[in-house]
Parts: structure tokens; sequence; C-alpha cells
């Protein structure tokens, strides 16, 4: 697949980001799991990208991250871009990266190390050393501990030819649009805090196309109809489901932290597409908080 397929899924279509698939014992699923992404490619999807945050990317060993690019790489079959995610320290990323390229995966999404306080020239050289030491196209996640002011993002779009794609997960608008102003179109920009859907309006506004849906796990139809509705710009409807479901999602969400991910295998339970329980350090909702999303999916499902 070329880069130019590549970065126009990442510009137009909705971006899906799959659960991981555990047992009842809390390892990998892989029959349910391929049987996941074909269902995900069969709902239009314009990419998939797993082992993401969504697929708690970073409770999975070397040996289960193998397994899903794998099984999702021979599921998709090049029909559209298959995305995984890679991080943690450098030689971990590297390694995962290389794994990717074995396995036929198209691009790779870079998230934060997992360190405290990082100082802005020690994210911008962990993010060069891993981009350098991989051929795979990558799109760099601008979130948590590893956000990059636009100084240093254009600095590494300079440093390295395959940094394609900024994935935002700050929300906040005026650097973004400081960047995408800045940087313009060397880099594909992707909406990429919890249940993006809640600012898509504002994302669209400074031309940011696409975002990731994580509530895609459990109404795919939906999420496809308000992602259609918005670029259309149907507004009345993008008004009417952000009020009736996304914003209850959100209060939901809100209240624990690592809601954006056990909400949503909550939610594939709901509709009888078990992925299993996360793993620790998340944890899943109460049954009251169940029966609250089951009430929300049921009121909004087309």
């Amino acid at each position: 697949m070329d880069l130019a397929q590549i970065k126009s899924s990442l510009e137009d279509g909705l971006l899906s980001f799959p659960v991981t698939d555990f047992d009842e014992k809390g390892a990998f699923k892989p029959g349910t799991y391929a049987d996941r992404i074909e269902w995900f490619v069969g709902h239009n999807v314009s990419s998939v990208f797993v082992a993401g945050g969504t697929g708690e990317f970073f409770s999975l060993s070397a040996s289960e991250y193998q397994d899903v690019i794998t099984i999702a790489v021979n599921t998709v079959k090049e029909r559209i871009p298959v995305i995984s995610s890679v991080g943690r320290s450098i030689p971990e990323a590297i390694a995962f990266a290389k794994m990717a390229d074995q396995a036929g995966i198209n691009a790779l999404l870079l998230f934060p190390p997992y360190l405290t306080e990082c100082p802005q020239d020690g994210v911008y050289e962990y993010a060069r050393e891993i981009l350098q030491n991989t051929s795979l196209p990558v799109i760099y996640y601008n979130r948590g501990n590893g956000v990059l002011s636009t100084d240093y993002i254009k600095r590494l779009a300079d440093a390295c030819p395959n940094l394609i794609g900024l994935k935002d997960g700050t929300g906040n608008m005026q650097d973004l649009n400081d960047t995408i102003k800045t940087v313009g179109d060397r880099l594909s920009y992707i909406g990429g805090v919890p249940t993006a859907e809640i600012i898509a309006e504002a994302y669209l506004s400074i031309g940011v196309n696409t975002y990731s849906s994580a509530a895609f796990n459990f109404v795919p139809e939906l999420a496809n109809h308000f992602y259609k509705s918005l670029r259309a710009g149907d507004h009345a409807t993008v008004a009417k489901i952000t009020r009736d479901f996304y914003i209850p999602l959100v209060r939901l969400r809100s209240k624990k932290n690592g809601y954006a991910v056990s909400l949503i295998k909550a939610g594939a339970k709901i509709i009888g597409k078990s992925a299993g329980d996360v793993r620790p350090p998340l944890s899943m909702p109460t049954e009251a908080e169940v029966k609250e999303l089951e009430k929300i999916i049921l009121q909004n499902r087309l």
C-alpha cells in the first residue's frame, strides 16, 4: 500500500480503534479478535488502528503484540491501512516497529514515553530516535507525557521524513491550530482525545477532518452516521447525537480514570460482542454504571 493511500485514509473517513479480545482468564483470544477486525472493516472504516490505547497496548506482551498485528494484517488483506502502536522505552518501541514492519503493518502510531514530567527536548529525542530506526510511516500521538510544542513538532517533521501525521490527544485547540497553521500540510492531523466526537465540530473548524472513534466498538452505525453528518454540515443531526449520546457517554466516562477504555469493553459486552474485561491497572465499571451505559446505547442505536 502506497503512502498516498495511507495519508488519504487519515484525512477522510472514520478511524477505528478496536478493543483487544481477552478470555475469562485475561489471555489474548485470537479467534474473536479476527472476527472483530472483519466486523470493523465491514462497516466501512477508512483505516484500523490495532493495539492502540483502546486496544490496551500498554498491557500487551511482545508475543501478544505479535499475534495482534499478524491477525489484523491477515484479516484485512490490504483492503484498508492497518496501523499499530509502538512506544514504551526506545528499545521496546524499535523492537515493536520491526515486528510491525515484518508483519506487513502499513504505518505506526507512536505513543508517549511512560515517564513523568518529561522535558520537551527529551521527548523530541525520544521520538526522533524511534522514527529514525524504522522505515514505516509514523503518526505521532501528542498526548500525556509526550506533548510537543509546535516548534518541536516542526523540528521532528524536518528531521524525520517518515513522520506523516499528528494525532492530537490534548484537545487544546489554540496549540493545535498553531501547529496546523505553522507546519501545514506536511502532516495529516487526527483528533484523538477520548471520545473525540465530543469536540469533533471544533476539530473540523480548524482543518482536522478525522478522529479516532472508540465508541465505534459498540455503536458502529451511529458512529458512522455522526461522522457523515458532521462532514455533510448537518448541524441538527450532529447536535442531536451529541446531546443524546456523546454527552451522556462522556459524563459516565468521567466518573473514573480509565473508563475511556473500560466503558468501551462494557459496551462491546452489551451488544453481544464481548472482548472480555480490561487488564489492571484499569478496572471495569460497576453494575449500575453498566446499566446506565446500556440505557444510553439502547436509546440511541440506529
